[in-house]
C-alpha cells in the first residue's frame, strides 16, 4: 500500500517534467521564429536607411541645381522645373581662367599591387569606395582607387576594373564626379552645405 502514493507521486512528477519540457520546446520554438523575424526586420531598416540617404542625396542635388539653374521663381519650383533639374547636372559655379587650368596628375595604375589586408575582400565596389572616400576626406581618381581596393584585398572579375569602377559610381547616387574619372561622397557635399 505505501508503494501507490509514491507511483501516482512519481506519475505526476514525470508528467509534469513532460509538460514542462513541451512548454521548453514550444518557447524555444517561438524564439527561434522572433528571432528569424526581427533578423527580417533589422534588414528592412537596413534597406530603408539607404533608401532615406539615396532620397536625402537626391533631394540635395536636385535643390543644387534649381538654385544654381537660376530658374527658381518666386516661391517652389513648378513641377516642369524640378523634373528639369533633375535631368540635367548642376553647372560649376565659375569656369576657370585658360591660365588658371591645371591639368591633375592622372595616378598611374599598378595592376601587379600585392593586397596588405583582406579589408575590402567581402564588400562590393560602392561600399569600399565610400570606406576609401571617407578616409582621404576628399575626392579621388579611379586609378587610385583600383590601386587602394587591391592593396584592401578586392578581388576585379572584369577585364577593365577601372570602368566597373567608374561605372559603378556613376549608378550610386552616394557619389558625385568631380573631374574626369575622380568621385567624391555626395553626402560630403550636403554636410559642407548646412
Amino acid at each position: 500500500m505505501n508503494d501507490r502514493p509514491n507511483e501516482n507521486l512519481l506519475s505526476r512528477l514525470e508528467q509534469s517534467l513532460r509538460q514542462s519540457r513541451a512548454a521548453r520546446m514550444h518557447l524555444a520554438a517561438r524564439l527561434r521564429e522572433l528571432e528569424v523575424e526581427a533578423d527580417a526586420v533589422r534588414a528592412e531598416l537596413a534597406e530603408m536607411d539607404t533608401l532615406a540617404s539615396q532620397s536625402e542625396a537626391a533631394i540635395y542635388r536636385l535643390l543644387s541645381s534649381v538654385l544654381a539653374s537660376g530658374n527658381m521663381s518666386v516661391g517652389l519650383p513648378s513641377d516642369a522645373e524640378l523634373e528639369a533639374a533633375m535631368r540635367q547636372s548642376p553647372a560649376p559655379a565659375r569656369m576657370p581662367l585658360a591660365h588658371e587650368v591645371t591639368r591633375q596628375a592622372i595616378p598611374s595604375l599598378r595592376p601587379n599591387t600585392e593586397a596588405i589586408s583582406d579589408r575590402f575582400a567581402d564588400r562590393t565596389i560602392p561600399q569600399a569606395v565610400t570606406l576609401l572616400l571617407r578616409e582621404e576626406g576628399g575626392a579621388l581618381h579611379v586609378n587610385e582607387v583600383y590601386n587602394r581596393l587591391l592593396e584592401g584585398g578586392f578581388r576585379f572579375t572584369g577585364q577593365n576594373p577601372t570602368i566597373s569602377i567608374a561605372v559603378s559610381l556613376n549608378r550610386n547616387t552616394r557619389f558625385r564626379k568631380v573631374a574626369p574619372g575622380t568621385f567624391d561622397l555626395m553626402i560630403r557635399d550636403a554636410s559642407k552645405a548646412s
